[in-house]
């Protein structure tokens, strides 16, 4: 989040609509950079459901008008999100396999965490005028573990189903899924893979007609 952060210093009339608001959203508020005022919905404040960081985080929120939080049943409700026109929302995944189906809660049949907002934000964008949904993550695992698989690891669960999947990142490109086909998807997806893990995704992808 902070490297986004840095790189959307430059830019000018951002707006938050957000899940959640943390320290790197009140920077670029107090910078100026988000000032709300091109939102369609709720403008002239950052809205969000609940606030993580350092104690400059929680002196920034305290009695700011700038700020308006509100529960998750209206934050995350993609009827609201997509008014916005322009709304792009960042989220990340545990797995993806190579149709694009997006596991963001659990490792295999293990929890992990809640699946949060991901799949309202990843609706919501999409349905919005001008609307963008971005799945950024590594392409491995912290213990090395690919990310791109070829199929979900049994038991894992669907968090954001294929079709609503817009924009995937990893450190080595982006795949732009929507509207491409499974081939295409595949191509893309492998083409993002870690280097090492790209031939045995292509291997895998040929055994089950993918491509």
């Amino acid at each position: 989040e902070n490297a986004i952060a840095e790189g959307l210093k430059a830019r000018k009339h951002l707006g938050v609509h957000s899940e959640m608001f943390n320290d790197a959203m009140a920077e670029l508020q107090e910078l100026g950079v988000i000032d709300n005022s091109r939102k369609n919905y709720l403008p002239g404040v950052s809205v969000a459901g609940f606030a993580s960081g350092q104690q400059y985080l929680y002196g920034f929120i305290d009695h700011n008008p700038g700020m308006f939080f509100t529960p998750y049943s209206h934050v995350n409700n993609p009827d609201f999100i997509r008014l916005n026109d322009n709304m792009v929302s960042v989220n990340s995944a545990v797995s993806v396999d190579l149709t694009g189906q997006v596991c963001a809660e659990c490792i295999g049949p293990v929890q992990y965490s809640g699946s949060g907002g991901g799949f309202c934000f990843a609706y919501g964008a999409l349905r919005s005028k001008g609307g963008r949904g971005i799945l950024a993550f590594a392409s491995r695992s912290k213990k090395g573990m690919p990310k791109i698989k070829p199929i979900l690891t049994p038991g894992a669960v669907v968090t954001i189903p294929r079709n609503y999947v817009d924009y995937i990142v990893t450190e080595y490109g982006v795949a732009h899924l929507r509207g491409c086909n499974v081939r295409e998807r595949c191509e893309q997806l492998i083409s993002i893979a870690h280097p090492d893990d790209r031939a045995e995704l292509r291997k895998e992808a040929q055994k089950l007609f993918y491509i």
